[in-house]
């Protein structure tokens, strides 16, 4: 069974820094592409940035230029970067990965969540 398991997130003051990781794990025959998206309390859930399995990216508008998101392969596993956080950054960062693996009926590519993990930046 594929799971997405996600660490790194707690209490940062503005301006600091967190990292986050996500590894996905299980049998995998592949993944595409991985990601990070958050859910603020009363917020729908929203883009924060994706990578592709060769390595491209996309950041959303408003956080470009404070984030890094990487990946490595051989581990399965996404990384985000976050500098000069602010307290509207604060929410429930969750990590995302399109995988093909074996499933009820066969070959299988499905889009997988992890529970997430909460990211507090006080002022």
């Amino acid at each position: 069974q594929v799971q997405l398991v996600e660490s790194g997130g707690g209490l940062v003051q503005a301006g600091g820094s967190l990292s986050l990781s996500c590894a996905a794990s299980g049998i995998i025959f592949s993944i595409s592409a991985m990601g990070w998206y958050r859910q603020a309390p009363g917020k729908q859930r929203e883009l924060v940035a994706v990578i592709t399995s060769r390595g491209s990216t996309n950041y959303a508008d408003s956080l470009q230029g404070r984030l890094t998101i990487s990946r490595d392969n051989a581990k399965n596993t996404v990384y985000l970067q976050m500098n000069s956080l602010k307290p509207v950054d604060t929410a429930v960062y969750y990590c995302n990965a399109r995988i093909t693996a074996p499933g009820p009926m066969g070959v299988m590519t499905n889009d997988y969540w992890g529970p997430g993990t909460q990211v507090t930046v006080s002022s």
